[in-house]
């Protein structure tokens, strides 16, 4: 899940890394599935992107259960910071994607498969 913010001024850059961090201990909690989260801040753009993590698709839907984000959804709006939010899912093995090879696809977020394992 990757969600952008465009803030109108540095003060919604702070406001909005403060609200960040306290949603992201409310999904970590209360979440299914959630693996983690970081930030990426574009201080001279005023831009903030989210980047969260998640096991599988079905995942992301506990995140409707944590009142704490859903809350903070409509926060932003209210200090004219815009977003706008999309989900990424496992396209392929990067060879695949890359080269158009043919190795096995398994997603990095499943155990690796060992030769020893394989065989069995």
């Amino acid at each position: 899940m990757v969600t952008r913010f465009e803030c109108p001024n540095l003060r919604s850059v702070v406001l909005l890394m403060f609200l960040h961090g306290h949603v992201h201990r409310a999904v970590r909690r209360g979440a299914t599935g959630f693996l983690g989260v970081k930030m990426f801040v574009d201080w001279r753009r005023r831009v903030i992107l989210s980047v969260s993590v998640w096991e599988d698709i079905e995942s992301v839907y506990s995140m409707g259960r944590v009142s704490r984000h859903v809350t903070a959804t409509r926060l932003p709006a209210r200090f004219g910071i815009r977003s706008a939010s999309g989900v990424f899912c496992y396209a392929g093995d990067w060879r695949r994607v890359m080269f158009r090879a043919r190795p096995c696809s398994r997603s990095p977020l499943k155990p690796i498969e060992t030769a020893s394992s394989m065989s069995d």
